[in-house]
């Protein structure tokens, strides 16, 4: 189906005030190849516990460029040391031993081979990952900041991950684990099958079984205190499986539930996280602006959906700062079906009752629009409600307004937003070993 045609008085929908408005109030950032001067420009958050930081497509190299350069930043001069990303936790984990000079863990299959797999497989991603590990380098163990993923879909790699671990301290405990978790073994590799196995077909649920393996593990914090990097990881992984569990039987209820699931999940991880680092623990998550923002200003709230930032908004108030993102042309990768390859794909020029138009009125770009800290009339005129383009990791241009757009509240959901009005796609890793890349990094292996 193609979008329909838009008429002569959606312009009107865009007022000259709001454009007069941004045009005053738009900082105007260098370029983001920059990565001092780009990053300074966000001193002004660098008070804040959280920072999160957007994207308005999973494909987009400026938006990992400029979420690299300004949490580059926070990490050196404002005290940041963990950064949590849309990703899956053992997947994430390679890139945490790498950048903190760890040992690799025990590991069942390879690294970011889940579609999609541009998403963290990519050029920009390593860039970043090199300067941590060489940041780093100098620091004591207990400074070094971390990688974390904080994604739901990493079912068997997280089931493996837990056994391996009760394997090094407790036999007995990792026989209790494969028994437990042979609930789940047959799906494991297509987790949505025991989902519709249950929910449609009736089969019996493996819950009671993954709750009880993760309160063995809880259970085991004072035995295990010797090991608590990797006990740790084994909590997480174990509340990973409790957590997909749960959400491939919501697949088949509701989506909003589903997504409600996801979420949650992925906010206990990123709180999880602070409390593992302690007093003084800051964090940097990047993830899609549909999770970033405040979902209680956009339709999603409205139908019922909450995400993690609307969440760290409720337990974190005014410490919790969130950055969306945005473009109007340019490439982007992504795929035109969910499971299809990737493609280099053009993106159509914004609409003309959307935010992002706007933003492109303005003739500015790159910019910084903030609204948190000063331009409270602009806070106002962003109060109107508008449309706002998500491109994820399927990107279908013949059906955008049905599939891309929605209505939001762009001064409530967001603190601040980072404009490029020109973007290109992000340069996804093959399979190859990366020249100049070391051995060690997960990507190549």
């Amino acid at each position: 189906m193609a979008d329909t045609a838009l008429h002569p008085h959606d312009e009107a929908q865009i007022s000259a005030a709001l454009v007069e408005s941004l045009q005053r109030h738009a900082e105007p950032l260098p370029p983001v190849e920059r990565f001092e001067a780009f990053g300074s420009v966000f001193d002004r958050f660098g008070d804040a516990r959280l920072v999160l930081l957007g994207e308005a497509t999973h494909g987009t190299s400026e938006f990992y460029r400029a979420r690299a350069a300004i949490t580059r930043r926070l990490i050196e001069h404002h005290g940041f040391n963990i950064v949590a990303v849309e990703a899956d936790w053992p997947d994430a984990a390679q890139i945490d031993d790498y950048v903190r000079h760890q040992k690799a863990r025990p590991r069942r299959g390879d690294v970011f081979v889940r579609f999609p797999t541009w998403m963290w497989r990519n050029v920009e991603v390593l860039e970043f990952a090199d300067w941590l590990r060489g940041y780093n380098a100098a620091l004591p163990e207990e400074q070094r900041a971390s990688f974390h993923g904080l994604d739901v879909y990493s079912l068997s790699e997280s089931m493996h991950a837990v056994v391996a671990y009760l394997d090094t301290v407790d036999a007995d405990a990792a026989s209790d684990a494969r028994r437990r978790y042979g609930c789940l073994t047959p799906w494991q590799d297509e987790p949505a099958l025991y989902g519709r196995a249950v929910s449609l077909d009736g089969r019996p649920g493996c819950e009671v079984r993954v709750v009880d393996q993760l309160r063995a593990l809880l259970a085991r914090r004072l035995d295990d205190l010797g090991k608590r990097e990797a006990w740790f990881d084994a909590v997480q992984n174990a509340r990973i499986v409790r957590a997909a569990e749960r959400y491939y039987r919501a697949m088949y209820r509701s989506s909003t539930e589903s997504w409600n699931l996801r979420d949650r999940h992925m906010f206990e991880t990123l709180q999880a996280l602070l409390a593992h680092r302690c007093d003084g623990a800051k964090a940097v998550v990047w993830a899609h602006n549909s999770h970033v923002g405040n979902a209680a200003a956009t339709a999603m709230g409205w139908q019922g959906e909450f995400n993690i930032g609307e969440l760290c908004r409720m337990a974190y108030g005014d410490t919790a700062v969130l950055i969306g993102f945005g473009t109007d042309t340019g490439t982007v990768a992504a795929a035109s079906d969910w499971g299809a390859d990737m493609q280099i794909k053009t993106v159509r020029p914004a609409r003309p009752d959307s935010y992002e138009h706007a933003f492109r009125a303005t003739g500015l770009s790159p910019t910084l629009t903030d609204w948190r800290t000063r331009n409270h009339d602009l806070a106002g005129l962003l109060r109107a409600p508008l449309l706002e383009r998500a491109i994820g990791v399927v990107y279908r241009p013949e059906t955008e307004r049905l599939s891309h757009y929605f209505e939001a509240v762009l001064a409530d959901q967001f603190d601040a937003w980072v404009w490029f009005e020109q973007t290109r796609a992000v340069t996804p890793l093959g399979h190859e070993h990366v020249r100049g890349s070391p051995e060690t990094w997960p990507f190549g292996l």
